[in-house]
């Protein structure tokens, strides 16, 4: 039986694959980053269904949850409702993405305890560094920098995650976490899935409104960063703060 992945390019089961193909025989041998998402959910689940081979098996499961992030977030309840899926698939899975979250979750913690006290010197540095906390290029996500009276490094935190707008990214979020940690000062920056570093409109209006907020509040808005993989651009640089 033939099946399609997400190229809608040919995919075969596993039985018609050559045994050197199978994806639990690819992955010994290979660099893991060269399987798709569902061989890899494959190797896990390890089995199919009547009529259903593991990979697609696999396939439908990610199409369910529109990718890995909505599936790591799904619950005991939610992956019950998944035809196939029994209670020893959905306890290995369920261990697969709790493990997951907690290496996520000590790696954060490394990096935040690195950067404890640190000065960052300059746009480059703070977008270098907040590369480590983004997890999905595809979703903007926003993050206000605490700094104490002497431009020291307090913490970063994440405010929003989706599309940026007016509305989404508040001052009341932004500097309720700057007040939580006693800053002085501050920098906000958020990611461009888009891959262009440029501030929109929206970056620029949003930029003035916790400017003219900072200064109601005594924290000081030092810099909006906007970075992508590669490139950043700083708006105070540009002559907008």
């Amino acid at each position: 039986m033939l099946k399609y992945d997400d190229k809608d390019s040919v995919m075969l089961s596993v039985k018609e694959l050559p045994k050197s193909d199978r994806p639990r025989e690819r992955i010994l041998k290979e660099d893991p980053a060269g399987l798709e998402k569902h061989e890899l959910l494959a190797i896990i689940l390890r089995t199919g269904n009547k009529g259903e081979d593991v990979l697609d098996f696999s396939y439908r499961i990610l199409k369910k949850y529109k990718g890995l992030e909505d599936l790591f977030e799904a619950s005991a309840e939610d992956l019950k409702k998944i035809k196939g899926l029994g209670p020893s698939k959905i306890a290995e899975l369920l261990a697969c993405m709790e493990l997951i979250k907690r290496y996520n979750k000590e790696k954060t913690k490394k990096i935040r305890d690195r950067l404890q006290g640190n000065s960052i010197s300059g746009p480059e540095m703070a977008a270098e560094r907040l590369r480590s906390f983004v997890k999905d290029y595809d979703k903007e996500q926003f993050f206000v920098l605490s700094f104490d009276v002497r431009n020291k490094f307090i913490e970063v935190d994440e405010i929003s995650r989706g599309t940026l707008t007016a509305s989404l990214v508040h001052p009341r979020e932004t500097f309720e976490a700057a007040i939580r940690r006693h800053a002085a000062s501050i920098i906000v920056a958020h990611n461009h899935p888009s891959g262009d570093s440029e501030p929109s409109e929206d970056d620029i209006k949003i930029t003035r409104r916790l400017y003219e907020a900072g200064k109601i509040m005594a924290i000081e808005l030092l810099d909006h960063i906007i970075f992508t993989r590669d490139s950043h651009r700083s708006l105070k640089e540009k002559g907008i703060l």
